[in-house]
């Protein structure tokens, strides 16, 4: 048995499973969007620089060190209402991994869109160390004196 075909008043008839097709492609990728957008509406409404509502990073509160994601939530905050500047006084490498994940999504729901593979970066072990180094690199600087900046 086939489906009926509906007309559309722009183009040629669009068969009901090319629309199933490409609700299951933009599926994942606005799932991702609005689980993201979920979480930083919840860190804008709950605010991380008042005390109690989020727990303190461990390291910092046993060592008195800055991990890397310490003012991450901060960042999160300050982003969810639209200061750039706030969020980069947070955490910098926070705003760097929302610029990326921002620029990996567009590409990843406009492949979905046209029908084309979710290729996304496929990072080898030169860029996983590269990558580990940043990091390292950024929670040593924001601990020391010079780098005073770079702490939340």
């Amino acid at each position: 048995m086939t489906e009926p075909v509906t007309h559309t008043p722009d183009g040629p008839p669009a068969a009901p499973a090319a629309r199933r097709g490409a609700v299951r492609r933009l599926a994942a990728p606005l799932g991702t969007l609005a689980a993201v957008l979920a979480a930083f509406a919840y860190v804008g409404a709950v605010d991380p620089n008042e005390a109690g509502h989020y727990p303190v990073c461990p390291l910092l509160r046993l060592t008195g060190i800055y991990c890397p994601a310490c003012g991450g939530l901060r960042s999160a905050h300050a982003v969810a209402h639209g200061d750039l500047a706030a969020a980069l006084g947070a955490n910098a490498l926070a705003v760097l991994g929302y610029a990326a994940f921002a620029v990996f999504w567009t590409v990843w729901l406009v492949r979905a869109g046209r029908g084309l593979p979710a290729s996304g970066p496929r990072p080898g072990a030169v860029h996983w160390w590269l990558i580990g180094g940043v990091v390292l690199l950024f929670t040593v600087l924001r601990n020391l004196p010079a780098g005073a900046a770079l702490a939340p």
